[in-house]
């Protein structure tokens, strides 16, 4: 996830040079806004498929066989 926030910031400076160099309201400073919309758009897709675990899941994963973790089956 670290990895597309890095390219996440690096479109971002980008767009502002380009904005920069060509205006504001040119056809290059939009498209590279858009290629900074479309990578927030993947890094919340991706949020979204793996859901943050809660302190016990942590846990868990770090401790499977404490009493806590235990899973009883009937």
């Amino acid at each position: 996830m670290s990895n597309i926030k890095d390219e996440i910031a690096k479109e971002i400076e980008n767009a502002k040079a380009v904005c920069g160099v060509e205006g504001s309201t040119s056809g290059e400073c939009a498209a590279a806004w858009d290629a900074v919309e479309e990578l927030q758009a993947e890094a919340a897709h991706q949020r979204q498929q793996h859901p943050k675990k809660n302190s016990l899941q942590q846990y868990c994963d770090d401790n499977p066989d404490a009493a806590e973790c235990r899973v009883y089956e009937d």
